[in-house]
């Protein structure tokens, strides 16, 4: 049974937000840009709807990588915690290690694979897309 809510933040614990809810999609996403944006070999993302999405404490920096794109992270210790595109105003993506409870919504499919590091080793159970979660399985 899913809680009613679930919060986050940063590191340095400026940046406190709450979820509402289940989110819309849960991925672990292989691409370039989500790997240069947190350093990591991949980033695992709740989606929410923007609704079932609230800041508690500051609101965090938004950087524009690309027309629509913005990358949302803490403009003190730089945790990335979230991800907004124009194309899909009523989402909001939040990193699943930002939680509290980061193990509370595991993903559910790895994307973007076309893109994967090769030495990297996949989730053996999860359906896997060459390219966004919308694609045909692998």
């Amino acid at each position: 049974m899913r809680r009613a809510s679930a919060e986050g933040g940063c590191l340095c614990g400026a940046i406190r937000y709450r979820v509402t809810g289940d989110p819309v999609a849960a991925t672990l996403c292989h691409c370039g840009s989500c790997r240069r944006a947190s350093g990591g070999t991949n980033v695992a993302w709740a989606v929410f709807e923007k609704d079932k999405f609230e800041w508690l404490a500051e609101e965090a920096t938004a950087y524009s990588s690309s027309p629509g794109i913005d990358w949302i992270f803490c403009g003190k210790c730089g945790s990335l915690v979230g991800y907004r595109r124009s194309s899909r105003p009523d989402h909001m993506d939040i990193t699943t290690g930002t939680l509290d409870d980061a193990d509370f919504f595991p993903p559910g499919v790895e994307i973007w694979l076309e893109q994967k590091i090769g030495w990297e080793t996949l989730h053996p159970d999860l359906p896997k897309r060459q390219q966004s979660s919308l694609n045909a399985p692998e």
